[in-house]
């Protein structure tokens, strides 16, 4: 008897990627317009949109006369759209905006009739843990994922509580072949019990004319299977008594059978650091005008939407064309302009302290007057002439603008600070005979940080390492006194690659680095390395703001196991992290490095790699190639760089208040 195979029509469509968003969207017209055609022509029974209503809203926004005839076809069940505004990366985003995007999407796809929604994830590189947990939130209790599933997940499973649907060859099918769809559904099977779920579709493909005769053809060849057109939702259905058959209750980052491409996390370093910078703020802003009526609603639900238009995964991992990125920012200072502005609006029109968090250390704030220690200037204009409606300013009015410290509650402690050492009551770091020493709590940390660079021959998708390459180590040459004052102190010292500024605040356990150097290396991987006390078995890092814990194996040597047959990416101790990576009681806190590996007792992160195309066809880390070799020079990031980070010795119940002190929840009204 021959096993159903129940095959939906969809298409992939990245908004931006190898072709720039306005590119794409032309060829986005001719593709739905032909599946709106098929659809109420009655040639295909169904079309799954992709799981996203962005490139519904982008389509309409060209086509406005077909908005009618989408809606009839939504409440036909024959195209179904959302839950998610656009497809985001789950690790480089936060649960804020995870959960926005699918707050947007969900009221946008309801607005447009539809009520079915799974949490369709099918080219995310590699799932989070926490996705299904805010999805069962959402009230969506179905979830499709591919990239990260290892051998053991089966075909229909439980991923943290919500059930799932591992595509096991994936969503990309478009070659109907019998004898390859005999081969590819033999290994579907190998994974499912009597029924099967078949894609057809892949990335910004269209729907071919004679599908069905296609499919008819197949059928005739076929002896074990027999493919009926329909939809997602009907395979759901078919299969609901298996899920709970087998349960998975950790992220899904296993590569042994799908390609993960974790070098995304490092690739264009501005990017990921403009995407926190631009969510935080955009978060603090959201808080601050709900905590003062909600005003504001509109602007800030605008700025999220560009906001999540850059984190849709070719965006945020930073594999698209230089152009493509060039627009990411234009979007990120948007996102800035508009939540900064929200901020400055309303400092103007309340005051007092807003302290959404339990910290009492030192904040900054600016002002026209030096109200206390003075850490930076600027020349412009006072906020309240930019936001008087019945003025402008003038150049009279161009005054210095002071950016001030000001600690929230008043304590006893007392900054030290030489030209080879910084400290407090809690802290100190000496640099001692070329090294530096941490010292907490009579304990020391010897040699405890160092920067290193070394060979980086991948792309936007991968680390491209090289066998036998041994990291360079920088040396420090001199150091000095950069400022003294009550709130905060600062070292500067001058290393073989770059100057790093060390700064302390008063009555703070974390040391804060800031680096600034002008890049002229190419095909280069930059990390600060953090020797710890033991090899390192186990982290706990943030992830969609909570604090997940892996594994790893400390000794594994990813030079020494680069893949030597097609079709294999290499197994690394790389991993994401959002704003946090703790190990053996060391914290470190990043704004905007959002990858660190593990090396035998040393936690690194990557400040920077530089690589020159998206998709590297002679990768040794990648066997085979993961998207178009285009050239993209802006992506070996040539120039001004920058790196910030803090660090500090403490419980990890505690990190959640550290987090706080880097991302203060204060503003000073």
């Amino acid at each position: 008897m021959k096993k159903k195979v129940i095959a939906y029509l969809h298409t992939h469509w990245d908004r931006e990627w190898y072709r720039e968003f306005e590119v794409f969207r032309m060829r986005l017209l001719r593709v739905f317009d032909r599946v709106l055609d098929m659809l109420e022509s009655g040639k295909i029974p169904s079309f799954y949109f992709d799981g996203q209503v962005a490139a519904l809203l982008d389509y309409l926004e060209i086509r406005p006369e077909k908005e009618a005839l989408i809606r009839r076809l939504i409440k036909e069940k024959k195209l179904f759209i959302g839950p998610f505004y656009t497809l985001v990366d789950e690790f480089l985003t936060d649960r804020i905006c995870f959960e926005r995007n699918l707050e947007i999407g969900m009221k946008i796809a309801r607005d447009f009739g539809c009520e079915d929604f799974i949490g369709y994830l099918a080219d995310t590189f590699g799932h989070s843990m926490n996705v299904p947990k805010i999805l069962a939130r959402a009230g969506v209790d179905k979830c499709v994922v591919w990239r990260g599933c290892g051998d053991e997940i089966p075909a229909e499973f439980k991923f943290n509580g919500v059930d799932t649907v591992n595509l096991v060859r994936g969503y990309f099918m478009d070659c109907l072949d019998s004898g390859f769809l005999k081969n590819n559904l033999d290994l579907i099977a190998e994974k499912s019990g009597d029924v099967l779920l078949l894609p057809i579709g892949a990335d910004h493909r269209g729907i071919d004319e004679d599908i069905i005769e296609m499919i008819d053809a197949a059928n005739a060849k076929l002896e074990d299977y027999e493919i009926q057109l329909g939809s997602i939702f009907d395979y759901f259905e078919a299969v609901k008594g298996r899920f709970s058959q087998f349960e998975w209750n950790d992220e899904l980052r296993d590569n042994s059978r799908t390609f993960i491409l974790n070098g995304c996390y490092s690739a264009r370093t501005k990017i990921k650091q403009l995407n926190v910078k631009a969510s935080n703020r955009l978060h603090f802003a959201d808080k601050l005008q709900k905590h003062f009526g909600g005003a504001y609603t509109a602007q800030v639900e605008y700025a999220y939407k560009l906001l999540l238009q850059n984190q849709a995964h070719d965006g945020i991992c930073g594999c698209s064309t230089d152009d493509v990125h060039e627009e990411n920012v234009i979007r990120y200072k948007k996102v800035l302009q508009t939540a900064n502005t929200i901020i400055e609006e309303l400092r103007l029109t309340q005051s007092g302290l807003v302290n959404f968090s339990d910290y009492k250390g030192v904040v900054e704030y600016e002002s026209t007057e030096v109200e206390s220690q003075v850490v930076s200037e600027r020349r412009g204009f006072e906020t309240k002439l930019l936001h008087d409606t019945q003025r402008i300013p003038v150049t009279e009015d161009y005054t210095t603008i002071y950016t001030n410290l000001r600690e929230i509650e008043p304590s006893d402690d007392v900054l030290q600070i030489l030209d080879t050492e910084i400290g407090n009551s809690h802290l100190t770091m000496k640099i001692e005979q070329g090294e530096f020493n941490l010292y907490v709590d009579g304990q020391k940390w010897e040699n405890f940080v160092e920067f290193t660079r070394v060979r980086d021959l991948g792309d936007t998708y991968n680390h491209g390492l090289v066998e036998g390459d041994k990291p360079e180590r920088a040396f420090i040459i001199s150091y000095d006194i950069l400022f003294e004052g009550d709130l905060r102190v600062g070292l500067k010292v001058k290393t073989t690659f770059f100057d790093v500024l060390i700064t302390l605040n008063k009555n703070s356990r974390l040391l804060n680095f800031k680096i600034e150097w002008n890049n002229k290396f190419k095909n280069t991987l930059w990390q600060v390395k953090f020797n710890l006390p033991h090899p390192i078995a186990e982290t706990f890092s943030e992830d969609m703001n909570e604090i997940i814990r892996r594994e790893f194996d400390p000794i594994w040597n990813v030079r020494e196991n680069l893949p030597k047959e097609r079709g294999h990416e290499v197994k690394t101790n790389f991993a994401p992290m959002q704003r946090f990576v703790w190990a053996q009681g060391f914290g470190v806190i990043t704004k905007g490095l959002t990858e660190y590996e593990v090396e035998e007792n040393s936690l690194k992160i990557t400040l920077l790699r530089s690589v020159g195309v998206i998709s590297n066809p002679a990768n040794p880390c990648r066997t085979t190639p993961a998207g178009p070799p285009l050239e993209v020079p802006a992506a070996q990031q040539i120039g001004l760089n920058t790196a910030e980070f803090s660090v500090g010795i403490f419980p990890l119940e505690d990190a959640d208040s550290y987090i706080d002190e880097i991302y203060p929840q204060v503003v000073i009204l």
